[in-house]
């Protein structure tokens, strides 16, 4: 029995670590929904009100995030959209991270390491699946991408 709790727990942690990487770029709107959805309770919205506006105001911060990173050709400014996601990502995944570590490692210090490990591991996570949802698309003005494949040549051929 001790055996089979002890394997549970290690798929538990697992899936929880997945979970972590997986969900970190959507920290940002999930923080920006919470805070719609709870103003909007507190203003008299209700909790069918405000769970919408939480989710409504949480997909239009992921969305427009994405596309403004998608539209945005300046370097420092698409830096600066991917940190908006990754900074709230990085400490979302340190406060996990050192919930996590609390359960097995005794030294306050070694928790600490653990936790600026894992906000740093989970920001990158985030930063890099920033980049990847959204793609830029450079088109051309018939409609056609600069980055299309060209033909391969199967053989040479030789006019003369």
């Amino acid at each position: 029995m001790l055996v089979i709790g002890l394997i549970l727990s290690i798929f538990g942690i697992g899936l929880f670590c997945w979970l972590i990487f997986t969900l970190a770029v959507y920290a940002l709107p999930f923080f920006v929904g919470l805070t719609a959805g709870m103003a909007a309770f507190h203003s008299g919205a209700g909790v069918i009100g405000a769970l919408l506006v939480g989710i409504v105001v949480g997909a239009l911060t992921l969305g427009v995030g994405q596309v403004a990173f998608a539209l945005v050709k300046p370097i420092p400014l698409r830096a600066a959209i991917a940190a908006a996601f990754a900074i709230p990502a990085a400490i979302a995944g340190y406060h996990a991270v050192l919930g996590l570590s609390q359960i097995g490692v005794p030294s306050l210090l070694w928790r600490e390491v653990f936790a600026w490990i894992g906000a740093i591991m989970i920001g990158c996570t985030a930063w890099a699946r920033m980049t990847i949802l959204a793609e830029p698309l450079p088109l051309r003005p018939g409609g056609a991408t600069t980055d299309a494949p060209q033909p391969v040549l199967t053989a040479a051929t030789h006019e003369g």
